[in-house]
């Protein structure tokens, strides 16, 4: 074993070779305490002083990007259909979940950062990945990206929103095609439910011969107009039936018997033969009154009147189809005198009306058929009316749903911002005109921090066991 002795001797040779430091060392502990500090507060200042001379500039570029915080709708009117309704919204003000986080997702993904590193020109790995801030009550993004130089940090900020922009367009055009197939599924099954309505429509209209619930309020109507000219022609024929008593009176003939009359009258040959018997009918009287009937002049008077007779009935017979009686012959005489009279007026006035009422008997007639066929038209009609009225609703709400899901579709591929809402640069990417890091007065500020609290640290260390000793013995003297 080694004494003490031995041992001591063994360091001082040892130490004699550093005599200067050695004796300043063990002259004093507070010594050995000021050079660990010294150390200490060295190696704090070269480390800080190294990172500032070694550490490269990192340059940072700042922006911002806003989106929309509002809904958009478009409404359509379709006319005797309905309404179509189309909405988007940026789903900003969610209680659940924030559109931005989203976008914070996305620009942050792998995919988006291999674009920006791309357009940037350099290596995806040295890229790194900005950093976003969501500004609160705010629809606005901040974003900070570094790089080596300003301009590359403001170039690699355009890449990354470039980038950006070109995945969001992707999603969009994606949730475009995915809708697409729902789309034309819902669209075929609703275009298929109107065919069938429409044909269910069209057979019953050629089975019942009823087009529209219209036709029956077009037929009553019609009915009901008809009435009303059938009315309207009773009325006028009961006029001229009172006319043509008041006329028949006057003239002591019949409508019959006054048109024969007038057709006879207005034949030249048939008055000529008139006047023949009228004249020969005046002188027999005459002569009958002065001379026996065997005197020549009256037979002579009757021949010439039974030979215009017989030339009356011959016409009359040529003219109206029929023997006139010699009693008639009499009563429808027309003389030059009667006819100055106005008889010619009367016996006109009178076939006239006559004329007219069997018009408009005839007319009443017809207008009672019409009226009968629609009223059996009606009553045939009015039976499948309620029926052809469900198919056709069945019909219209079938078009409606069609229309409307057809002008959502529409409406909703035309959207192209309701899952991705647009974003728009608020804020363009700066050129830092001095570096970020590293930050001189921070490295300084920490340096003299470090040097303060190793010192302050050590020193309590140093000075702990002569306080602990004075206060064991201020507590228990």
């Amino acid at each position: 074993m080694i004494d003490k002795q031995e041992l001591k001797t063994k360091l001082s040779q040892k130490y004699s070779q550093l005599p200067f430091l050695f004796h300043w060392l063990s002259r004093n502990r507070w010594n050995r305490y000021y050079l660990l500090m010294g150390m200490a507060n060295g190696f704090i200042w070269i480390s800080a002083l190294l990172y500032l001379l070694l550490t490269k500039p990192i340059y940072t570029s700042r922006w911002a990007l806003i989106l929309p915080s509002t809904s958009s709708a478009t409404n359509l009117n379709l006319p005797d259909i309905g309404q179509a309704t189309s909405s988007s919204g940026s789903g900003l003000g969610s209680s659940t979940y924030d559109t931005r986080a989203n976008y914070e997702y996305i620009f942050e993904s792998e995919q988006v950062i291999k674009e920006a590193a791309r357009l940037s020109g350099i290596k995806s790995r040295d890229f790194g990945k900005p950093k976003i801030k969501l500004i609160d009550n705010t629809t606005m993004m901040q974003f900070e990206v570094s790089g080596r130089s300003a301009k590359e940090a403001m170039n690699k900020s355009m890449a990354l929103y470039q980038s950006a922009q070109k995945r969001l367009n992707e999603l969009r055009e994606g949730e475009m095609r995915q809708r697409e197939i729902p789309a034309e599924s819902i669209l075929m099954s609703v275009q298929k439910k109107l065919q069938d309505a429409q044909q269910k429509v069209t057979d019953f209209k050629f089975k019942s011969g009823l087009t529209s619930s219209d036709q029956v309020r077009d037929l009553s109507g019609n009915i009901e107009q008809l009435r009303r000219q059938r009315a309207e022609v009773l009325a006028n024929e009961q006029s001229a039936a009172k006319r043509l008593m008041q006329l028949s009176a006057s003239l002591g003939l019949s409508s019959s018997q006054a048109a024969d009359a007038f057709q006879l009258q207005v034949d030249q040959i048939f008055q000529q033969h008139l006047k023949d018997y009228s004249e020969a009918t005046s002188s027999l009287r005459l002569l009958a009154g002065k001379f026996g009937p065997n005197n020549p002049r009256v037979i002579k008077e009757k021949n010439r009147q039974r030979f215009a007779l017989r030339n009356l009935l011959q016409r009359s017979r040529q003219i109206l189809g029929k023997d006139l009686p010699p009693l008639a012959i009499n009563r429808l005489a027309l003389s030059t005198v009667a006819s100055n009279s106005g008889r010619d007026s009367l016996l006109q006035s009178l076939v006239n009306v006559a004329a007219e009422q069997r018009a408009l008997s005839g007319q009443a007639k017809e207008l009672d058929v019409q009226i009968n066929n629609l009223e059996q038209r009606l009553r045939g009609i009015t039976k499948p009316l309620s029926t052809l009225e469900s198919l056709m609703r069945n019909e219209q709400i079938a078009q409606a749903v069609f229309a409307s899901t057809l002008a959502q579709l529409d409406l909703g591929q035309g959207d192209l911002f309701s899952a991705y809402p647009l974003i728009q640069m608020a804020v363009e990417p700066t050129m830092p005109d001095k570096p970020s890091a590293p930050k001189t007065t921070f490295v300084l500020a920490g340096a003299v921090a470090g040097s303060f609290f190793s010192s302050f640290g050590l020193w309590l260390l140093w000075v702990r066991k002569p306080w602990i000793k004075k206060l064991s013995r201020w507590i228990s003297p």
